[in-house]
Protein backbone atom coordinates (compact mmCIF):
# COMPACT_ATOMS: atom_id res chain seq x y z
CA UNK A 1 0.00 0.00 0.00
CA UNK A 2 2.78 2.37 0.98
CA UNK A 3 4.80 1.62 -2.32
CA UNK A 4 0.90 2.14 -4.41
CA UNK A 5 0.41 5.84 -2.33
CA UNK A 6 4.23 6.75 -3.04
CA UNK A 7 5.80 5.49 -6.56
CA UNK A 8 4.44 7.98 -8.65
CA UNK A 9 6.11 11.01 -7.22
CA UNK A 10 9.40 9.54 -6.13
CA UNK A 11 11.99 11.93 -8.03
CA UNK A 12 15.15 10.28 -6.24
CA UNK A 13 16.42 6.92 -6.76
CA UNK A 14 15.37 4.69 -3.59
CA UNK A 15 16.49 1.32 -2.41
CA UNK A 16 13.64 -1.28 -1.30
CA UNK A 17 15.13 -3.74 0.78
CA UNK A 18 12.56 -7.03 0.18
CA UNK A 19 9.89 -5.36 -1.76
CA UNK A 20 9.49 -8.90 -3.93
CA UNK A 21 10.52 -11.53 -1.43
CA UNK A 22 7.01 -13.22 -1.80
CA UNK A 23 7.56 -13.83 -5.39
CA UNK A 24 7.75 -17.56 -5.94
CA UNK A 25 10.73 -17.10 -8.82
CA UNK A 26 12.06 -15.18 -5.31
CA UNK A 27 11.74 -18.11 -3.50
CA UNK A 28 12.82 -21.11 -6.20
CA UNK A 29 15.72 -19.19 -6.53
CA UNK A 30 16.87 -19.32 -3.15
CA UNK A 31 16.57 -22.56 -3.25
CA UNK A 32 18.23 -23.30 -6.52
CA UNK A 33 19.16 -21.95 -9.61
CA UNK A 34 17.22 -25.14 -11.12
CA UNK A 35 14.59 -24.53 -8.94
CA UNK A 36 14.14 -21.10 -10.82
CA UNK A 37 14.57 -22.09 -14.15
CA UNK A 38 12.26 -24.18 -13.83
CA UNK A 39 10.05 -21.66 -12.06
CA UNK A 40 10.54 -19.56 -15.77
CA UNK A 41 9.47 -22.82 -18.13
CA UNK A 42 6.75 -22.69 -17.03
CA UNK A 43 5.55 -19.74 -18.56
CA UNK A 44 7.53 -20.27 -21.78
CA UNK A 45 5.57 -21.04 -24.61
CA UNK A 46 7.98 -21.47 -26.25
CA UNK A 47 6.97 -20.19 -29.73
CA UNK A 48 9.11 -16.41 -29.64
CA UNK A 49 12.34 -16.73 -29.87
CA UNK A 50 14.45 -14.37 -27.42
CA UNK A 51 17.17 -11.65 -28.35
CA UNK A 52 20.31 -13.26 -25.97
CA UNK A 53 23.71 -11.43 -26.10
CA UNK A 54 26.54 -13.34 -25.82
CA UNK A 55 30.36 -12.29 -25.38
CA UNK A 56 33.62 -14.10 -25.02
CA UNK A 57 34.77 -15.21 -21.34
CA UNK A 58 37.69 -12.82 -22.25
CA UNK A 59 35.15 -9.48 -22.15
CA UNK A 60 34.73 -11.16 -18.38
CA UNK A 61 31.06 -9.97 -18.44
CA UNK A 62 31.46 -6.03 -20.06
CA UNK A 63 28.98 -5.91 -22.91
CA UNK A 64 31.05 -3.18 -24.97
CA UNK A 65 32.63 -2.02 -27.87
CA UNK A 66 35.51 -4.02 -29.46
CA UNK A 67 39.11 -1.92 -29.20
CA UNK A 68 39.23 0.24 -32.23
CA UNK A 69 35.71 1.20 -31.91
CA UNK A 70 34.37 0.30 -34.74
CA UNK A 71 32.23 -2.79 -34.02
CA UNK A 72 31.21 -4.42 -30.72
CA UNK A 73 32.51 -7.34 -28.66
CA UNK A 74 29.85 -9.73 -28.46
CA UNK A 75 26.91 -10.99 -30.40
CA UNK A 76 23.14 -11.45 -30.71
CA UNK A 77 21.45 -14.67 -31.84
CA UNK A 78 17.71 -15.33 -32.04
CA UNK A 79 17.14 -18.13 -29.57
CA UNK A 80 14.46 -20.02 -27.75
CA UNK A 81 14.08 -19.15 -23.62
CA UNK A 82 14.29 -22.80 -22.58
CA UNK A 83 18.14 -22.95 -24.50
CA UNK A 84 19.54 -20.01 -22.97
CA UNK A 85 18.24 -21.35 -19.43
CA UNK A 86 19.73 -24.54 -20.38
CA UNK A 87 22.77 -22.82 -21.01
CA UNK A 88 23.31 -20.81 -18.40
CA UNK A 89 22.85 -23.94 -16.20
CA UNK A 90 25.43 -25.81 -18.09
CA UNK A 91 28.05 -22.81 -17.79
CA UNK A 92 27.41 -21.79 -14.18
CA UNK A 93 30.68 -24.09 -12.61
CA UNK A 94 32.59 -23.01 -15.45
CA UNK A 95 35.40 -21.16 -13.96
CA UNK A 96 36.01 -18.51 -17.37
CA UNK A 97 32.14 -17.85 -18.45
CA UNK A 98 31.13 -16.56 -21.56
CA UNK A 99 28.73 -13.93 -20.93
CA UNK A 100 24.92 -14.53 -21.48
CA UNK A 101 22.70 -11.65 -21.54
CA UNK A 102 18.78 -11.46 -22.37
CA UNK A 103 18.01 -8.04 -22.07
CA UNK A 104 14.38 -6.04 -21.74
CA UNK A 105 12.41 -9.09 -22.73
CA UNK A 106 8.38 -8.28 -22.52
CA UNK A 107 6.88 -10.91 -20.02
CA UNK A 108 3.12 -10.73 -21.19
CA UNK A 109 4.61 -11.07 -24.50
CA UNK A 110 7.69 -14.16 -24.16
CA UNK A 111 6.30 -15.48 -20.30
CA UNK A 112 2.45 -14.46 -20.27
CA UNK A 113 1.32 -15.47 -16.77
CA UNK A 114 4.30 -14.74 -14.96
CA UNK A 115 3.44 -10.89 -14.05
CA UNK A 116 -0.13 -12.47 -12.52
CA UNK A 117 2.17 -14.87 -10.53
CA UNK A 118 4.70 -12.54 -9.96
CA UNK A 119 2.55 -10.01 -8.96
CA UNK A 120 3.38 -6.02 -7.98
CA UNK A 121 0.97 -3.26 -7.90
CA UNK A 122 3.00 -0.47 -8.86
CA UNK A 123 -0.57 2.21 -8.86
CA UNK A 124 0.51 3.20 -12.03
CA UNK A 125 -1.47 2.42 -15.44
CA UNK A 126 -0.39 -0.39 -17.95
CA UNK A 127 3.40 -0.04 -16.64
CA UNK A 128 5.62 -1.89 -18.96
CA UNK A 129 6.63 -5.11 -17.39
CA UNK A 130 10.18 -6.36 -18.54
CA UNK A 131 12.77 -9.29 -17.52
CA UNK A 132 16.18 -9.19 -17.54
CA UNK A 133 17.76 -13.06 -17.26
CA UNK A 134 21.61 -13.59 -17.50
CA UNK A 135 25.03 -14.72 -15.80
CA UNK A 136 28.01 -11.86 -14.82
CA UNK A 137 27.14 -9.43 -17.27
CA UNK A 138 28.71 -5.26 -16.67
CA UNK A 139 26.15 -2.65 -18.89
CA UNK A 140 27.65 0.69 -19.56
CA UNK A 141 26.15 3.52 -18.26
CA UNK A 142 23.17 4.93 -20.15
CA UNK A 143 19.87 7.20 -19.38
CA UNK A 144 16.32 5.88 -19.22
CA UNK A 145 13.74 8.28 -20.05
CA UNK A 146 10.83 6.28 -18.09
CA UNK A 147 11.20 6.05 -14.57
CA UNK A 148 12.28 2.25 -13.62
CA UNK A 149 11.76 0.09 -10.59
CA UNK A 150 14.25 -2.65 -10.62
CA UNK A 151 13.85 -6.09 -8.77
CA UNK A 152 16.32 -8.63 -8.29
CA UNK A 153 14.69 -11.99 -8.37
CA UNK A 154 18.02 -14.41 -8.15
CA UNK A 155 21.61 -13.81 -7.91
CA UNK A 156 22.77 -10.28 -6.99
CA UNK A 157 22.77 -6.71 -8.98
CA UNK A 158 24.85 -3.77 -8.52
CA UNK A 159 23.36 -0.35 -9.67
CA UNK A 160 25.41 2.82 -9.79
CA UNK A 161 23.79 6.13 -10.47
CA UNK A 162 24.31 9.34 -11.24
CA UNK A 163 22.68 12.89 -11.35
CA UNK A 164 21.65 14.09 -14.72
CA UNK A 165 23.75 16.85 -14.09
CA UNK A 166 26.47 14.63 -14.36
CA UNK A 167 26.24 13.61 -17.82
CA UNK A 168 29.25 15.80 -19.19
CA UNK A 169 31.95 13.90 -16.40
CA UNK A 170 30.82 10.84 -18.09
CA UNK A 171 31.91 10.68 -21.10
CA UNK A 172 29.42 9.83 -23.61
CA UNK A 173 30.44 7.63 -26.88
CA UNK A 174 28.83 7.97 -30.08
CA UNK A 175 25.46 8.55 -30.27
CA UNK A 176 24.68 6.74 -34.10
CA UNK A 177 26.47 3.87 -32.95
CA UNK A 178 25.54 2.10 -29.96
CA UNK A 179 25.32 -0.79 -28.53
CA UNK A 180 22.20 -1.12 -27.51
CA UNK A 181 20.09 1.67 -28.86
CA UNK A 182 21.66 4.21 -26.07
CA UNK A 183 24.72 6.03 -26.18
CA UNK A 184 26.91 4.76 -23.07
CA UNK A 185 29.55 6.06 -21.26
CA UNK A 186 33.11 5.27 -22.67
CA UNK A 187 34.15 4.53 -18.53
CA UNK A 188 34.85 1.04 -17.54
CA UNK A 189 33.42 1.54 -13.42
CA UNK A 190 35.45 -1.77 -12.62
CA UNK A 191 38.69 -0.08 -13.70
CA UNK A 192 38.46 3.75 -14.37
CA UNK A 193 41.33 5.47 -16.91
CA UNK A 194 41.46 8.88 -14.74
CA UNK A 195 43.85 9.66 -17.05
CA UNK A 196 41.79 9.09 -20.47
CA UNK A 197 38.98 10.41 -18.14
CA UNK A 198 40.00 12.64 -15.62
CA UNK A 199 36.23 13.83 -14.98
CA UNK A 200 35.17 11.05 -14.17
CA UNK A 201 36.26 11.69 -10.91
CA UNK A 202 34.05 14.41 -10.40
CA UNK A 203 31.33 12.04 -11.78
CA UNK A 204 31.66 9.47 -8.83
CA UNK A 205 31.65 12.44 -6.06
CA UNK A 206 28.43 12.64 -6.77
CA UNK A 207 27.50 8.43 -7.38
CA UNK A 208 25.04 6.25 -5.40
CA UNK A 209 25.45 2.45 -5.38
CA UNK A 210 23.32 -0.23 -4.51
CA UNK A 211 23.73 -3.53 -3.87
CA UNK A 212 20.66 -6.06 -4.26
CA UNK A 213 20.05 -9.34 -3.53
CA UNK A 214 17.17 -11.31 -4.28
CA UNK A 215 13.89 -9.71 -3.26
CA UNK A 216 15.26 -6.35 -3.20
CA UNK A 217 14.42 -3.47 -5.45
CA UNK A 218 15.76 0.16 -6.70
CA UNK A 219 13.57 2.80 -8.26
CA UNK A 220 15.00 4.82 -11.10
CA UNK A 221 13.89 7.94 -11.76
CA UNK A 222 13.64 9.28 -15.20
CA UNK A 223 17.38 10.03 -16.86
Amino acid sequence: AQLHAQLPGWTTPKVIRGLVTRWPLVAAATRSAQAAVDHLKQFDHGTLPVTATTAPPEAQGRVFYNADMRGFNFRREQIPLKVVLDTLLKYAPAPALPSIYVASTTLDSFLPGFRQTNALELGVDDPLASIWIGNRSRIAAHQDVPDNLACVAAGRRRVTLFPPSQVGNLYIGPLDFTPAGQAVSLVDFAAPDLVRFPRFSAALAHAQVAELGPGDAVFIPSL
